[in-house]
């Protein structure tokens, strides 16, 4: 069963015919009901009108025999004294049952010394609710039951109404209407609604089958191509995209830049591990080359140079884990960050750099911005001829550090190839001098983790201009602190 209702198609299909089948179940009985209450009501209110008449020919002293409601072949009547006596009945009526009087044989007619009451001692039998003589009781009491007229029985509703006679006392008048055309009527729309409502559920089970499967067409479509990319492991492969404008539509074009993305990722990852193993390889060679060397010559020994080749393994290493750590997302601390004494800070110990910065704070990590101006600084001092200037200021929301020099600055169409991994310009490609191209990449990582931006430009005197923007601090946003 539960393999059977396993996919989206099946369950959508049976959720749907189940909800429509409650909502008929639902209908049905309403309309059932509410039929057979209106057909009921319609047949109470035919024998209360026929209660009615025969009340009104006995209120009118039209003797037993001469009511013209008794003839009725389709309306049982029964007329009863205030002790249940039955006085008089229809002439076919065979037997009855709802009433609470089973006899349809009068009972003898009294004589007339007997019928005739003395007025004053009816006067003094009457209760506070006694009738006039000659006044019909307002209203009818109803009930069901069954007659059996000329052998013919059926279900009836009765209406009884009480009236008050001249020279009889209170007579109470039953009388009946048929109930087949309620039975028929609900009994005709039961029946349909048994033959129809499998058959619209069939309807409804087919048309959400067929509707659900052309609208999971697509994403099956997604599915194999997602299978076949993972099994070939080509990122180049993208997912189907319907020409529609639907979620499904959305979902395929999500999943394409999710594969882009991922395509671009991998691609950065397979770059960075080339080139990381090329910078490594050669300080690693060029240790292992003294170190060999010393070990057959010891008075050969470049010491010197074994403790330089360490020094850059050991920078490259913490440059690379540092990019990792970007890579995977690491957000910086919270701490608020005083941006003027960070820069001074870097400043120091260096010739010919000027600092020319006024108080703000941003927050983030004092490490690693303290490790994109040291990158920024280092930079400038391989290009810079004579002099390098720093700025803090604010604009607007935010913090500029501005790191300038007077070298021979960055062409126009290195100003964004500067900031790749491992990317070194023609006059820095020694890697004694320029690096190993990974001091701007961080710099750029770092500030974009910090909700900012770093750009290249030109600077002033004619150099390069590389300007970091970073979003100050909550409480630093309003009026500049002195």
């Amino acid at each position: 069963m539960s393999r059977l209702f396993g996919s989206v198609r099946s369950r959508a299909t049976l959720g749907a015919t189940l909800v429509v089948a409650v909502a008929l179940v639902a209908a049905g009985t309403a309309l059932l009901l509410s039929l057979r209450a209106n057909l009921t009501g319609e047949a109470g209110t035919r024998a209360e009108r026929s209660a009615q008449a025969v009340a009104s020919e006995l209120a009118a002293r039209t003797p037993l025999d001469k009511l013209s409601g008794l003839d009725a072949e389709d309306t049982p009547v029964q007329i009863v004294d205030e002790d249940g006596v039955l006085l008089a009945a229809s002439e076919d009526l065979e037997r009855i049952s709802g009433t609470g009087t089973s006899e349809v044989t009068p009972a003898p007619a009294p004589s007339d010394e007997d019928d005739r009451d003395d007025p004053d001692d009816r006067d003094d039998d009457r209760d506070d609710d006694s009738l006039d003589p000659g006044e019909i009781a307002p209203g009818a009491s109803s009930t069901n039951g069954a007659a059996t007229i000329d052998g013919d029985t059926e279900d009836y509703r009765f209406a009884a109404v009480e009236v008050e006679t001249p020279d009889r006392g209170r007579l109470t008048v039953h009388a009946g209407a048929p109930l087949a055309a309620e039975h028929s009527a609900v009994g005709t729309a039961l029946t349909a609604m048994l033959i129809g409502f499998p058959l619209l559920l069939g309807v409804v089970a087919a048309v959400t089958w067929l509707v659900t499967g052309r609208a999971l067409r697509p994403v099956e479509g997604i599915r194999r191509e997602m299978a076949a990319i993972t099994a070939s492991e080509d990122l180049r492969r993208r997912v189907p995209e319907p020409a529609t404008h639907d979620e499904v539509a959305r979902l395929a074009r999500t999943t394409n830049a999710t594969l882009a993305a991922l395509e671009a990722s991998v691609e950065r990852q397979r770059a960075f591990v080339a080139d990381a193993s090329h910078e490594l390889r050669s300080p690693i060679a060029s240790l292992r080359t003294q170190l060999e060397v010393a070990a057959a010559h010891p008075e050969l020994l470049d010491l010197d140079g074994a403790v330089e080749d360490t020094v850059r393994l050991q920078n490259l290493a913490a440059d690379l884990l540092l990019l990792a750590r970007l890579d995977t997302g690491e957000r910086p601390a919270g701490t608020r960050v005083g941006l003027a004494a960070l820069a001074r800070e870097a400043a120091a110990g260096r010739e010919g750099v000027t600092v020319e910065a006024e108080p703000v704070e941003v927050s983030g990590s004092r490490g690693q911005l303290s490790r994109v101006l040291a990158n920024l600084l280092d930079n400038a001092e391989r290009h810079a001829r004579e002099r390098i200037t720093v700025t803090v200021r604010r604009e607007g929301g935010a913090a500029v550090v501005g790191v300038a020099d007077d070298g021979e600055g960055v062409a126009e169409a290195d100003r964004e190839r500067i900031f790749e991994r491992f990317v070194r310009l023609d006059a820095a490609r020694s890697r004694d001098d320029g690096g190993a191209g990974l001091g701007l990449a961080i710099a750029r990582d770092v500030a974009v983790r910090h909700g900012g931006t770093l750009t290249a430009g030109a600077a002033p005197a004619g150099g390069a201009l590389f300007e970091l923007r970073l979003p100050l601090a909550g409480a630093d946003r309003g009026t500049p602190r002195a």
